[in-house]
């Protein structure tokens, strides 16, 4: 990983600052269990990476293996999909189960259209009758059982841990299907969203500035910053409107260095109707985003007095010293969406930590975003890198300052999204996989190794970054004597990664085998699909009779089995099935039984799709382009496509790859190295076990056995 000099001093900086926060708590009480998540993290990356040095072995995941136990296997839940596993580790019971089973799905008693996220949808089902909240859910998050016990938990953006009323998508005036309250534990601080507008770039020349206004120039004296060649001024012509507040970007340059030369080197981003606030600010607000080009590092922008109390950041990639050639990059606006269940921990984070920062954004590399497109790809790696280390940095400050107002918290649930984001955008590992992906003779021999290896970096430094937020954590819990972290620090993934080289377009397929798409619809996440049928009684309005839903289920499963990849230069000799495990949703054998249309197996639960469908590994329904590319060698490309990124989750979780990581290590934890294969569903019953809490009845994982003796 190249890292700048700002970067390394703002590194050794936060390690200070975190040392102090270490100090603070370590001296009083710590709390007894920390779960923490990094998304994506598999074993065999981190195992290779100790050996390698690129992660040390003696601070974060490999001090907790050093000095506590691992897993060799971790098996996630199917599909292995972030939402899905998240909940499973939380509930102790598989996707089926807990009703959790992608990362967008369709609820049934929602109308036929509709979809929900997995991150905000009912943990344990709901009833489908009115629709109501269930009596009796299928599962049952920890968090429900530990605080009926009174014990104290604490959430730092972990999935499901929202404080929200769940609600029907799609339904007029939709009961509530599952409470808030649980949803919310002691305190609850909820992954953040979008505050509705997105990243955008920006190319400047020098006809773009004038002489900065005199107001311009006073201000700047007021906040004694000095420039030792005339200030400039440009609009960035960036008008949006946040949290019913209007915004109007304008953009001042300095000339920092005292050489007698003309050397513009920072650029001052500000609101033109606030202007340029000399400061001090307190937190969420930022004032002006001062931002020194050479430092390679974004500054936060606040966006005063939005009422989401919502914020973004600029960060600039290219900077000509006579402003011949700018580039910068304005990051979408975020904010963390409150309820009034978790109101106080939330204005919490933002008056000691500040608002959601802004997250690593595929949309930018990928050009999504408008403004992009003649950034060079270095500029655009550039800035992806930033946003990792800045949101990174923002999460494991809001689960510092969690732990610091909660020391005495019996469970602190903690999600960290990296190294997830890096390896879906740099996971290009495999030599079917274009390096260029607007070009599809770029696999093979074709490849750009210049770039295999920088993409090989970019995922090597999303790892070291989660492991510093896990050392972060330790040093702020403390160790003991021996070493150990004074609480029983446990780091789990939600599932492993892998490459994939063929976007799949699965509505086209089905589009192409004469399904109606009034009757038969595909919703899917990564590279599993639930594929639902318009059923009669069960969806609002809904068009299938139960007879003919048997026919139209077999011809789904038949038709999904015909599905085959013939080109040989994606298949590697065989022809390759498109799909490795396909289930149906069981049937009774009376077509007027009141529950048809809604059995359950071990892999398809109740808002499972009628056909659920994971892909072979290579393939994806995600990273189609717009206009598609054509694969090497294939003549149609309705279905099979060229992807524009490179890693995904969500195969069958016995493929090794796929294996999440489990590291433990604490005072409670006295057994020492391998423990050989575990399941994530074993997380919750361990938790519960060491914190001497009974797991409900739902829980389907087994007490893993961290002590000698037992």
């Amino acid at each position: 990983m190249r890292l700048s000099i700002i970067i390394l001093v703002t590194f050794f900086l936060s390690l200070t600052a975190n040392s102090i926060v270490a100090k603070s708590i370590s001296s009083t009480l710590q709390p007894k269990v920390i779960l923490i998540s990094l998304d994506g993290a598999t074993p065999d990356f981190v195992d290779q990476y100790l050996a390698q040095g690129i992660l040390s072995p003696k601070q974060g995941l490999g001090l907790i293996k050093k000095k506590g136990v691992y897993a060799e296997r971790n098996i996630t839940c199917s599909a292995s999909l972030t939402a899905a596993c998240h909940v499973a580790i939380a509930t102790g019971s598989t996707a089926a189960r807990n009703d959790i089973n992608a990362n967008t799905f369709h609820l049934v008693a929602s109308p036929f259209t509709s979809n929900i996220s997995g991150f905000g949808a009912p943990i344990g089902g709901y009833s489908t009758q009115e629709p109501s909240e269930s009596i009796q859910p299928t599962a049952d998050p920890l968090w429900i059982g530990l605080l009926q016990n009174g014990k104290k938990v604490v959430s730092a953006t972990f999935p499901g841990a929202d404080g929200v009323d769940v609600k029907v998508p799609g339904l007029s005036n939709s009961p509530i299907i599952q409470s808030a309250n649980k949803r919310t534990v002691s305190y609850t601080v909820p992954f953040g969203a979008f505050a509705g507008v997105s990243a955008k770039g920006f190319s400047l020349t020098t006809a773009n500035f004038s002489p900065a206004p005199n107001q311009t120039i006073s201000q700047l004296s007021v906040a004694k910053k000095i420039s030792y060649s005339p200030i400039l001024q440009a609009s960035l012509g960036d008008q949006f409107t946040v949290g019913g507040v209007n915004y109007d970007i304008q953009v001042a340059a300095l000339d920092t260095t005292s050489d007698r030369q003309t050397n513009y080197d920072t650029l001052v981003f500000f609101d033109a109707t606030i202007g340029i606030q000399p400061g001090p600010f307190s937190l969420p607000s930022t004032g002006p985003a001062y931002v020194k080009a050479q430092y390679k590092k974004s500054s936060l922008f606040y966006l005063q007095g939005s009422s989401n109390k919502a914020g973004t950041a600029f960060y600039v990639s290219n900077l000509a010293p006579d402003l011949s050639t700018l580039r910068i990059a304005r990051y979408s606006a975020n904010a963390i969406p409150s309820t009034p269940a978790v109101q106080s921990s939330v204005d919490d984070i933002l008056t000691h930590v500040g608002f959601w920062a802004p997250q690593a954004d595929f949309r930018i590399p990928e050009k999504l975003s408008p403004g992009f497109t003649n950034f060079p790809d270095s500029e655009l790696e550039a800035i992806y890198e930033d946003q990792v280390q800045l949101f990174v940095d923002y999460q494991t400050r809001v689960a510092l300052r969690a732990i610091n107002q909660n020391p005495n918290a019996d469970l602190v649930m903690v999600y960290i999204e990296q190294p997830d984001g890096s390896e879906h955008q740099f996971l290009l590992s495999d030599s079917r996989q274009p390096t260029d992906p607007t070009n599809p003779n770029t696999i093979g021999a074709g490849q750009n190794q210049a770039k295999v290896a920088r993409y090989k970096s970019y995922v090597q430094a999303a790892y070291q970054t989660a492991d510093n937020a896990v050392q972060r954590i330790i040093n702020a819990v403390g160790r003991d004597k021996k070493g150990r972290p004074k609480s029983n620090i446990i780091v789990v993934s939600d599932h492993g990664f892998s490459s994939f080289h063929t976007a799949v377009n699965l509505n086209n397929f089905l589009k192409s085998k004469g399904f109606d798409s009034n009757k038969v619809r595909a919703v899917t996440s990564g590279p599993a699909a639930n594929i639902y049928i318009n059923l009669q009684g069960r969806e609002p309005n809904g068009i299938v009779s139960p007879a003919e839903y048997i026919t139209l289920q077999q011809q789904i499963v038949t038709s999904l089995k015909e599905l085959v990849d013939k080109n040989p230069n994606y298949t590697q000799g065989e022809p390759q099935a498109i799909f490795d495990k396909i289930y149906a949703r069981p049937l009774p054998g009376d077509l007027n039984d009141p529950t048809f249309g809604l059995g359950t197996s071990e892999f398809v639960g109740q808002d499972t799709g009628d056909v659920f469908a994971i892909m072979s590994d290579g393939y994806n329904f995600d990273g189609t382009q717009n206009p598609v590319v054509t694969r090497l060698g294939d003549t149609d490309y309705s279905v099979f496509s060229v992807p524009n990124f490179y890693g995904a989750h969500g195969y069958d979780p016995s493929i090794p790859k796929l294996s999440a990581i489990f590291y433990a290590a604490g005072p409670d934890i006295n057994r020492r190295g391998s423990i050989g294969t575990i399941r994530n569903i074993d997380v919750a019953p361990t938790i519960n076990n060491l914190l001497g809490v009974p797991s409900a009845q739902t829980v389907q994982g087994e007490v893993i056995n961290l002590k000698y003796g037992r």
